[in-house]
């Protein structure tokens, strides 16, 4: 037989090949937008070739259904959803991206982990000796013993990753739902971690807004009803561009309603892109600013909701202002100049911060204080700063003083909510240690665990640590090193191996964490074993994917349940672990109790062949609070007085008990404030760049960064103004080095005005690659970022950045 007919891929790549992107992927066996002639699949099935249902399972928001082509325990090439409409919250098709598409090659990637090793160099440098599984684990049981004698479990950390989300039996966040934490509660529990990486200051900063943990938002579908939509660095396009993605879901909403689309962001986003009506830049870290100044028009013109604010909040004025608060410590009169500081946040005052022009802003206030219902929302990028959780809490000001929430059409000014089914989970039993750090401040319980404290580092369930971590399991993380900040200092703390004395990753590839492991476990990649796969962020239909074994494992690759299985025969609790079951055989367990909560599904074996089970949200289009609004005094909101909280007394006492530094600001209101390496630091004379970082297509964080093909389609930048540019003699393409006093990365130049005059941007995720001087040449933004945590959060502040470019 013709072996150009065998592979149902050459006429999808000599199309390819006649566009530049399709050049750089035309080597790959994805399933493209291009659909295989009935000859070709005549082929293909000639050779006895079957499909079976599998999944993505990385933390982009999206799960999406892969339909694997395979013969001889080889995938061929792969597809995606074929099942459903084309109309959104409609049984949609669940479209994978490319990067999903691509996952054949993260399969079969060089650097796949192919057996159990352990380190014979230095942390970091990735030399390794191949060691049995029985060794393994053998050595890894007796430095639990050792340890936990010694300093006991709270010694014994679960580090912060997300390289597998949505599984049940393979989900690696949070710590508390992984076969990792219900293998250590078996043997006496481990310290936790509380927040991560994406989303720290918001949802503690909304907490004292809203109540509850983590504030909730309209889902996205529900622009339909909306006449203006508003997106603070909401960027869906990019972080929600697959089949759970959201950008098609505005479109289709926008097109119903009609509304008005503002993006506001010092990058002009893929979610603009000629869709939006308005793109106002704004310097990074003054949203708290704009917002004040919007305020202070609105007050001015008589444009708030004052009967939405007298009943359904706390703090707006003298007439809902807590009894012992000093008069004027509510929110209009700081707004106003009547407050403690005296100035009035004019729009004159608040242009010389955020670099908006007085006339827009006046402009924006009348169209937001003037159009209802407003979606108003930002994503999770303004937060992530020095200042976030003021930053976030002064947004959800918005839709606030305008009386949007609660309502359809309107928004909390939170990042959109999502319809979720009640699907069951593996337990993973009770933890019974109470320590818990905050997830960014991992390297500093290694070193300074004695000084760590609730007032002074954010410890919560005991006052102060006992132990310092001693044991780290890293499981489906690269957040040891690439994702984590300052990783010249993490780098630095990790070579003492008196203090961190054993890091255990669990993972599929050769990561820049892996090589700063002592005991490396190969794991089953997703195609290689069976689960669900659940958790899509996709508004008003959720879905659940059986995700089955596709081919066989790799070399000596297990999965996690099958590795730590046997891990408990060696600590004495493998019947307390596994309960006598298989994986499938917890699976069948889980999905007979999910089919009591979810009566619609099929029987678990008809599921198998189905692949995709959808359901849209029975009551129609989510609106967060809707209770509330309707009834406050039968549905009051969980915070301490039932309402939405503008001024917080919580706050207020943690502001006066806390120990900060003196640019760290905690206040009960959501004012604006300057913080660490902001812009008007003193340190921009030094380094007069503020740099940010972005979610990018090629990547999902650092995951898909080994894909060659999608690094070619999609190669590693640092955006610049031409401006910027022009002064230092660079342009498009050159090589140039970016550097602060943590480090530097040498990286080719994006010359293009979609990013703001002293702004420069650089996609996080890339995987850290050093040179013998420590120069990083592959684009690892956490060469730069500080690892100096927020005040309130103790949270990840990789958006506050000076930094200083050249050409090299």
């Amino acid at each position: 037989m013709d072996k150009s007919i065998v592979n149902p891929t050459l006429t999808r790549r000599s199309l390819l090949k006649k566009t530049s992107i399709g050049a750089a992927l035309a080597a790959t066996n994805l399933s493209l937008p291009f659909k295989a002639t009935a000859a070709e699949k005549s082929a293909v099935n000639s050779t006895e070739e079957k499909v079976v249902w599998s999944a993505c399972t990385v933390n982009c928001g999206s799960r999406c259904p892969l339909r694997m082509h395979v013969k001889d325990n080889k995938i061929l090439y792969v597809e995606t959803d074929n099942t459903g409409t084309e109309t959104y919250n409609l049984d949609h098709q669940v479209r994978a991206c490319l990067r999903g598409r691509s996952m054949r090659r993260r399969v079969y990637n060089p650097d796949r982990l192919k057996y159990p090793m352990k380190r014979v160099g230095k942390r970091g440098e990735g030399k390794f000796k191949r060691i049995s599984w029985d060794e393994a684990l053998t050595e890894i049981a007796t430095a639990l013993r050792k340890n936990i004698e010694k300093y006991g479990n709270e010694s014994i950390y679960l580090n912060y990753g997300t390289g597998t989300l949505g599984g049940t039996m393979t989900q690696s966040w949070p710590p508390s739902s992984t076969m990792v934490a219900r293998f250590m509660n078996c043997i006496g529990g481990y310290l936790n971690h509380y927040g991560d990486y994406s989303t720290a200051q918001i949802a503690v900063g909304l907490d004292y807004t809203y109540g509850g943990g983590w504030a909730l938002g309209n889902g996205m579908a529900d622009i339909e009803n909306s006449k203006l939509v508003v997106l603070f660095g909401n960027n869906p396009a990019e972080t929600r561009m697959s089949g759970g993605g959201l950008t098609y879901c505005i479109e289709q909403a926008r097109q119903k309603s009609n509304a008005k689309l503002i993006i506001i962001d010092p990058r002009y986003t893929d979610t603009g892109a000629g869709r939006e009506d308005e793109w106002i830049p704004i310097r990074p870290g003054t949203d708290a600013a704009l917002v004040s100044a919007l305020a202070y028009v609105m007050i001015t013109e008589d444009l708030v909701d004052q009967p939405f604010l007298d009943k359904y909040c706390v703090g707006y004025d003298e007439k809902t202002l807590p009894a012992g608060v000093p008069i004027n410590g509510h929110y209009k009169a700081y707004i106003l100049g009547q407050g403690e500081d005296g100035i009035a946040k004019n729009p004159e005052w608040a242009a010389q911060i955020t670099g908006i022009p007085v006339d827009k802003i006046i402009k924006l206030a009348r169209e937001i204080g003037g159009t209802k219902p407003a979606f108003i929302s930002q994503g999770w990028g303004p937060q992530r700063r020095s200042n976030g959780e003021l930053i976030s809490r002064a947004i959800a000001m918005l839709p606030i003083l305008t009386g949007n929430v609660g309502i359809h059409g309107g928004n909390t000014g939170a990042r959109e909510s999502a319809y979720a089914m009640p699907f069951v989970r593996m337990p993973t039993l009770e933890n019974p240690v109470q320590a818990s750090i905050p997830m960014f401040l991992w390297t500093d319980a290694i070193f300074r665990a004695h000084e760590m404290t609730a007032l002074t580092d954010g410890i919560k369930g005991v006052d102060k640590l006992t132990a310092p971590i001693k044991v780290i399991w890293n499981y489906a993380s690269n957040c040891l090193i690439n994702q984590h900040a300052d990783i010249n200092r993490t780098h630095q703390i990790l070579q003492d191996e008196s203090q961190c004395e054993l890091i255990i990753t669990i993972d599929n590839h050769m990561t820049s964490t892996a090589k700063y492991s002592d005991i490396l476990l190969p794991d089953c990649t997703t195609s290689e074993q069976m689960d669900f796969c659940l958790d899509a962020y996709i508004a008003n239909m959720d879905y659940v994917i059986f995700a089955d074994q596709v081919v066989k494992p790799s070399f000596e690759c297990r999965n996690i349940y099958d590795m730590l299985s046997d891990l408990a025969e060696k600590m004495g609790v493998k019947q307390q672990f596994t309960e006598g079951r298989t994986q499938e055989e917890w699976l069948r367990h889980i999905y007979e109790q999910s089919r009591e909560n979810i009566p619609e599904l099929p029987t678990f074996d008809e599921f198998r062949k189905q692949g995709i089970f959808k359901k849209v949200d029975p009551n129609g289009f989510y609106v967060a609070y809707k209770a509330f609004r309707e009834n406050p005094e039968a549905n009051p909101l969980a915070t301490p007085s039932g309402k939405i909280e503008i001024y917080s007394q919580r706050l207020a006492e943690i502001a006066q008990t806390w120990k900060l530094e003196k640019d760290e600001v905690i206040h009960p209101l959501p004012i604006h404030t300057d913080s660490f390496e902001h812009y008007g630091d003193k340190l921009m004379e030094k380094y007069p760049l503020q740099m940010t970082g972005f979610h990018y297509k090629a990547r999902t964080h650092s995951t898909y960064g080994n894909v060659d093909v999608i690094k070619a389609a999609n190669p590693q930048e640092v955006w610049i103004n031409p401006i910027d540019a022009q002064t230092r003699g660079i342009k498009n393409g050159d090589m140039i080095r970016i550097f602060n006093d943590r480090g530097e990365v040498q990286i080719h130049a994006k010359v293009t005005p979609r990013i703001i005059p002293g702004v420069v941007a650089l996609s996080e995720g890339a995987w850290y690659a050093p040179d013998s001087k420590g120069v990083d040449h592959a684009g690892c933004v956490n060469v730069l970022t500080t690892q100096r945590p927020s005040p309130l959060a103790k949270g990840n502040p990789q958006h506050s950045n000076l930094v200083q470019v050249e050409k090299v």
